[in-house]
């Protein structure tokens, strides 16, 4: 009976043999003999067993296209890096400052968070200390035009434009940085046309819109409530850009803060600032908005497409002077009418100087080596310790940025007897020498 059996398994394994396509398929005897005599596997092993079997008999090159689909495909458990990206919202204030944005700032800083404010001209005029502890806290300051109004903005792009500039050096003054980053008063949908974005993109700006409205702006004095409902009922997604207002009368969205706060931690999001490098939130066009009358040619040359530089990398400004060299970034210093305009105290300290403020007389006191100087930028002298008379060098020697002193490198230089010797412009870089 057992050679009956034995020589039934042989014809079946020389049959099994000789069919077509078996053994090009890594079947064979010894494996057949391993697998009758192997404990039994379940379905799934048998597949797996099977499509690694396939892929280790393929012997022709797999096209690049197959080979990165197999590749990702081996992966499906890793997460990719746009899975990995975690949620994050954007806090965005309009239309201040005002009082209330100090209480804003309150909650911000106890909750630890940061967030955008887009703030108009006239106020941030009226208002510079908001804008500078603003600032100073790690908020980021976007601009919102002048003074909001839609007649005149809208009614032309030079007219936008100019809003958008007056502002941007308000907030230079303060600051002592400017900002690309702008949200158009009432968002784009029905005010900006296609010109707009494509002449604000080509000077250099961002325009942000938003996909959260928290509504506290629809009517005078929603409740707190209603904004908090507004916030939380809208869907989710990976960016959230909230917009709310920090302008007069917004007492219920200070209110509502907290928990807008809150909600938003509860889901998971992390809380950011918004950045040029991060691709703008924008509503589309309106089908019922027709383009206007694009501005002169002559006008975009000259306004918008010299423009952007403002916001590039720049160059950076290096100064020698007694043997001491420092770097000044690209905007830590300024060019106005061909002249390279400093921050004082830094500049000096950064060369080795010391340099006080006398709060008394209103006077820098600069000590260098063995120069004592005494700076009067409100009557325009410069005096030596030894001095009995102070030289008199003009107000306008002077000005007052951000709450810090600018001069002339020039100036500063030769009063602090260190002529320049020379100077060179590069692309790569601006220097002055001297001694």
């Amino acid at each position: 009976m057992r050679r009956m059996w034995m020589a039934f398994l042989s014809i079946v394994i020389i049959v099994l043999i000789s069919v077509p396509g078996v053994r090009e398929m890594g079947f064979s005897p010894a494996s057949a003999q391993s697998r009758a005599l192997a404990p039994p596997v379940s379905l799934m092993e048998e597949k797996r067993a099977t499509a690694v079997t396939s892929m280790e008999v393929k012997t022709e090159p797999a096209p690049a296209a197959m080979l990165t689909a197999v590749s990702s495909s081996s992966q499906e458990s890793v997460p990719s890096i746009e899975q990995k990206k975690e949620k994050v919202v954007y806090l965005t204030f309009d239309d201040g400052p005002s009082k209330l944005t100090d209480e804003i700032l309150a909650i911000l800083e106890e909750q630890k968070i940061k967030a955008t404010f887009f703030v108009l001209g006239e106020h941030a005029q009226k208002s510079p200390e908001i804008i500078y502890r603003t600032a100073e806290a790690g908020h980021v300051i976007g601009n919102h035009t002048y003074n909001h109004k839609y007649s005149e903005m809208y009614e032309s792009f030079t007219a936008f434009w100019n809003q958008i500039k007056r502002t941007e050096e308000i907030l230079r003054e303060i600051t002592g940085t400017r900002t690309s980053l702008v949200r158009a008063p009432g968002g784009t949908y029905g005010h900006f046309d296609s010109t707009y974005f494509q002449l604000m993109e080509q000077g250099g700006y961002q325009v942000f819109d938003w996909n959260v409205d928290s509504g506290d702006s629809k009517r005078k004095g929603v409740p707190a409530s209603e904004i908090i409902e507004n916030v939380t009922s809208e869907k989710l997604e990976k960016e959230m850009i909230v917009l709310m207002h920090d302008s007069a009368g917004h007492e219920e969205s200070v209110k509502a803060l907290p928990e807008i706060i809150d909600f938003y931690k509860q889901k998971g999001y992390s809380f950011e600032v918004l950045s040029p490098e991060q691709k703008p939130v924008q509503f589309s066009l309106s089908k019922k908005m027709t383009d206007r009358a694009a501005p002169a040619q002559s006008w975009i040359e000259s306004h918008v497409l010299p423009n952007a530089a403002l916001f590039g990398p720049g160059q950076p400004l290096y100064v020698e002077a007694g043997g001491v060299q420092t770097k000044l970034a690209a905007g830590e210093y300024k060019v106005d009418q061909g002249q390279l305009i400093v921050p004082l105290r830094t500049t000096l300290e950064r060369l080795g100087a010391k340099v006080s403020w006398n709060a008394d007389s209103r006077n820098v006191i600069v000590v260098w080596g063995e120069l004592h100087l005494t700076l009067d930028p409100e009557r325009g002298t410069a005096r030596r310790e030894s001095a009995e008379v102070p030289l008199e060098i003009g107000t306008d020697r002077f000005r007052n940025q951000g709450g810090a002193l600018w001069m002339s490198l020039r100036s500063l230089l030769e009063l602090t007897d260190h002529p320049i010797i020379s100077v060179t412009n590069t692309a790569e870089e601006r220097r002055v020498q001297s001694l």
